[in-house]
């Protein structure tokens, strides 16, 4: 995802906040259970990406104004609640992949949020492409499971 983002957007902030408002909603969609395949994780993330990506391309200005001429926009409204749920899933989320072994941590981050070459995982990992695919599938079994079970053992408290 962000080797897709640096050749789109201009800055590293913007980047960052794709990839931000990308993990959100992936995380919201886990929660609710809209995610039935895990064999399609890593291309549902890339289209919520894509999706992001448009709707933050929508809303920069085509045109470069003058701050003098620069007319005034009304204060978006924000929903709190929306802000408060988001950030109880984010907690939620760290709090489940604090409780997967090291292995899946890494296999997980390195090919959904470093999106790394899987040959190099692989070479680093001292592993096959077939025994990589394995690995992934267990550890996002693995995460599932805990975020699922996670609704009873993990409070989670507002930040």
């Amino acid at each position: 995802m962000k080797v897709k983002l640096q050749f789109r957007l201009k800055s590293a902030d913007a980047i960052e906040d794709v990839q931000q408002e990308t993990f959100v909603r992936f995380y919201v969609a886990l929660r609710e259970g809209k995610i039935r395949q895990p064999k399609s994780l890593g291309s549902y993330v890339n289209s919520i990406c894509n999706n992001v990506l448009k709707e933050t391309w929508r809303t920069e200005p085509t045109i470069s104004l003058d701050d003098d001429n620069a007319p005034e926009l009304p204060s978006a409204p924000f929903d709190l609640s929306k802000i408060l749920d988001d950030r109880q899933a984010a907690q939620k989320v760290q709090k489940v992949i604090e409780q997967l072994p090291e292995r899946d941590r890494r296999v997980l981050h390195d090919i959904f949020f470093e999106e790394r070459d899987k040959d190099e995982v692989c070479r680093e990992l001292g592993i096959t492409r077939d025994n990589l695919r394995l690995l992934l599938h267990r550890a996002k079994q693995k995460f599932k499971r805990l975020y699922d079970d996670g609704n009873d053992s993990l409070r989670l408290v507002p930040a």
